[in-house]
């Protein structure tokens, strides 16, 4: 293994927080206007990191692609967040919560910042209440809380199906306060294009203007990436079309480790595929399994009828039905983990069971109509129901849903240590562009707990121990040769992707690695596949760099070599991936090599070989990065083998 300072506090489990808040080093009110701090995001992670920093007296500068902080991708969550608040008396407590995130991530993450992030959930809850986020709440007032995947108690906050825009637009006012008071300034439309290292830390970032093309140069004594993950390398996927990998890229290139690149996670409740022209996918809100039970044709004969439109769901008697979530896994039912439904579901299909066009499953409602009445389920899901609806023209209250698994988010990313600063100093990652917290594979509603987490909770601490030796550097121009040779190496960059003209659309080339990507490198991987997958997004490189057309030129706005631009980068990533996948010669979360699972057709792990965070070095453009391993060391909880029975 190679050595890591991860920075671990001392202590018992449930002391280390604790412990490092105690000894940390502080910057007091007049060093803090002194420092300069930038932030590239403003989801959950960047909105609330800057809102945090700045009400502390930092000078912040804010970065988003949009043309609002509030279009950020987290307010497309829908089902809820985490925490152990334990309102309905039902056994849990922060150690469960642990517990579960720990195991959910098939025992890949690390406990430290597990734990941490389980102890500071419930803050967020009543920070996000004074906000006036207005949860779900029970007939007496208090606040509701529904069930998720992998849990045996009742721990996720809601707001219907609309969580993520909620809590978005709490993080948000709170920035806005901070831009009205001067604290934040904030930068729309500006793209991070390039980091910048000064003496081996990093100091600054070039962005492009999406205006009006314009490069510009801004300093900081500390860079905070919360750029989200890299699900679109894809393509289809369940995020929003402009979320890209980029800025982790550009820390990769600068020396920053990417950690875990082929965790993955499939999602199991996703709008199937329609059709070759779609350029993205709905995600149907993992809440749905609360009432929605999961179903497919027990008679073969019965599912090729449906598919051949010879036959209705609603014909299928009950006895004809397989419920297979509850078949399989009767302790969890349709709540077992999202890796674990996504694989039966695409067994089932596979098996020749599945409906539509053979890949998707049902999503069922109607016992639950039965049981509670159709104003009941309206009141939890109604916005849910309408937007299937629209999209599939069939009503989901009579009918039941149509679901398949799809791409969703990322639990690799940038290696950041228990602080969330990466192998570089100076650069911090926060949120689903770190790798931190959740291992294989992550639990549902806790992409908003970890967001918010490490912005409200986290990096005012950490990011302070660090800037507490950096009180006495003045702020840099940015006509330092360090900021013009990064320009510099921009407008290239650029110039090389305009000066191709070759015959193929951006687009047509990020389907075909789409293709690859989930062919080879999706919900079932093997040795030979991923071989495969290597070689072919080597030659998909070659095309793109030699054969891309981008109309228009760097002036100005054009959106087609901001696509060109992110999908070298996706292009990346995807070899990344397949070649992490390759060496991970085991089976864990949402990394399924189909050489390595039990008689039962479960994930098997090795966790002789493989108890490691896989830690990828960028070596040069044509040549192989190194892998280095941050060995994970459990104390507090014993490696099992996953059961959800």
């Amino acid at each position: 293994m190679s050595v890591f300072n991860s920075k671990i506090p001392e202590g018992p489990l449930a002391q280390k927080w604790t412990n490092y808040k105690d000894h940390q080093k502080l910057v007091n009110p007049s060093n803090k206007r002194k420092l300069d701090v930038i932030i590239v995001g403003t989801g959950l992670a960047g909105a609330s990191a800057a809102a945090s920093l700045g009400e502390m007296g930092f000078n912040v500068k804010n970065f988003t692609i949009q043309d609002s902080p509030r279009r950020a991708h987290s307010i497309a969550a829908q089902g809820g967040i985490n925490a152990a608040k334990n309102y309905p008396n039902d056994g849990d407590s922060v150690y469960r919560l642990f517990y579960d995130t720990i195991k959910g991530g098939d025992y890949r993450a690390r406990e430290a910042n597990v734990y941490r992030l389980a102890e500071v959930s419930n803050s967020i809850i009543d920070q996000c209440v004074a906000q006036g986020v207005p949860f779900a709440r029970e007939y007496g007032g208090l606040l509701d809380n529904r069930s998720f995947g992998g849990a045996q108690v009742s721990r996720t906050f809601y707001a219907r199906g609309q969580t993520g825009q909620q809590l978005l637009l709490g993080a948000y006012q709170a920035l806005m306060r901070q831009v009205n008071a001067g604290s934040v300034k904030m930068y729309t439309r500006n793209e991070l294009v390039e980091i910048v290292l000064v003496e081996g830390k990093a100091r600054g970032i070039i962005t492009r203007d999406l205006v009006t093309g314009k490069l510009e140069r801004h300093f900081g004594h500390a860079v905070v990436l919360a750029t989200g993950g890299y699900g679109n390398t894809f393509f289809l996927s369940t995020n929003a079309m402009g979320s890209n990998g980029s800025a982790a890229v550009k820390a990769f290139h600068k020396g920053a480790m990417f950690a875990n690149p082929c965790m993955a996670q499939i999602h199991p409740t996703c709008i199937p595929v329609h059709g070759e022209f779609q350029s993205k996918l709905t995600l149907m809100s993992e809440s749905l399994r609360n009432d929605g039970r999961i179903w497919v044709p027990a008679k073969k004969e019965d599912a090729e009828a449906i598919r051949a439109g010879k036959l209705k769901p609603t014909q299928i008697a009950e006895e004809d039905r397989d419920y297979y979530l509850e078949r399989r896994y009767p302790a969890f039912g349709n709540l077992v983990p999202r890796d674990v439904a996504s694989r039966a579901a695409k067994e089932r299909c596979d098996a020749g069971y599945g409906v539509g066009t053979g890949l998707a499953v049902y999503l069922d409602f109607k016992s639950a109509i039965d049981r509670l009445g159709k104003d009941v389920i309206e009141a939890r899901y109604g916005n849910l129901f309408q937007m299937y609806e629209k999209i599939v023209d069939d009503n989901p209250y009579e009918t039941p849903m149509m679901i398949y698994p799809a791409i969703h988010y990322t639990m690799g990313g940038i290696w950041v240590d228990y602080e969330l600063q990466t192998n570089i100093p100076g650069l911090f990652a926060a949120g689903e562009a770190n790798f931190s917290d959740h291992g294989a594979n992550r639990l549902g509603a806790s992409a908003l707990m970890q967001g918010l987490a490490d912005g409200y909770f986290v990096l005012p601490y950490t990011i302070q121990n660090y800037l507490a030796d950096d009180i006495r550097t003045p702020r840099m121009t940015t006509e330092e040769k360090e900021f013009v040779e990064a320009e510099k190496a921009v407008k290239d960059r650029f110039e090389k992707l305009l000066s191709i003209q070759g015959q193929r659309s951006v687009d047509s080339i990020h389907k075909e690695l789409g293709l690859v990507m989930w062919d080879f490198v999706g919900m079932g991987r093997n040795a030979e596949g991923l071989k495969k997958a290597v070689k072919r997004i080597a030659e998909i490189k070659k095309e793109f760099w030699t054969n891309v057309r981008i109309p228009g030129n760097k002036e100005g706005m054009n959106v087609e070599l901001e696509k060109a631009s992110r999908l070298a980068d996706f292009i990346e990533i995807g070899a990344l991936m397949a070649r992490d996948a390759l060496d991970r010669e085991e089976s864990c979360g949402g990394h399924f090599r189909e050489e390595y699972q039990t008689g039962e057709g479960e994930a098997l792990r090795q966790d002789d070989k493989f108890a490691y965070v896989s830690c990828w070095e960028y070596k040069g453009e044509d040549a192989e990065p190194a892998l280095h391993k941050e060995e994970l060391v459990y104390e507090f909880v014993e490696m099992l083998q996953r059961n959800y029975k």
